[in-house]
């Protein structure tokens, strides 16, 4: 049996959940992954990434959104809401860098934190749930709304809907308690 290399040491006992994707296909996974998400890291081989989103839409969304950042910078992180195996939502930062530049999704590296701990869950619609994450980013109501292709007073109304859901009397409040920043 050869000995693992300082790299192979690296990935499996990294601090924070790594996977290696394939077309978005999880081909490894390490130690943190697997405890974050539920099962073993060799569980999750071959596993589709879809698996782990709160629906195929919110898969389709984010990943279109990520392909288009991806195609000019190589690398993609948000915050999102992921699914465990055993089904419970959780917020989760997620970062991506394509070792394929010239197909982002062919072959990469992603790292998975659980957020659940600062942030915690609040039943949010689909259309809530981008709002927050286009607002995590700092954009403006103009702005989500241009990307979304919504008037941006459509905008303002699902931001006063996610400050009543969260307790929040301020955007600023609003931002903080997205990011579970401290008040």
């Amino acid at each position: 049996m050869t000995q693992p290399t300082q790299h192979d040491l690296a990935f499996t006992h990294a601090p924070i959940g790594l996977v290696v994707l394939e077309n978005r296909i999880i081909k490894s996974a390490n130690a943190l992954f697997a405890e974050v998400f539920g099962g073993t890291p060799e569980s999750y081989i071959n596993t589709p990434l879809e698996a782990l989103y709160p629906s195929r839409e919110d898969y389709e969304r984010i990943g279109a959104r990520g392909l288009a950042v991806m195609r000019t910078t190589g690398r993609y992180a948000d915050e999102r809401i992921m699914r465990r195996r055993a089904g419970a939502l959780f917020w989760c930062r997620v970062r991506g860098q394509s070792l394929t530049p010239d197909a982002p999704f062919r072959h990469g590296v992603w790292s998975f934190a659980d957020l659940s701990q600062e942030r915690p869950l609040v039943a949010l619609t689909v259309r809530e749930r981008e709002v927050a994450m286009l607002t995590c980013r700092g954009l403006t109501s103009k702005e989500i709304g241009r990307e979304l292709g919504l008037s941006y007073r459509t905008i303002e109304v699902y931001r006063a809907r996610l400050q009543e859901k969260f307790g929040a009397r301020k955007l600023a409040e609003l931002v903080a308690k997205l990011s579970g920043m401290p008040l």
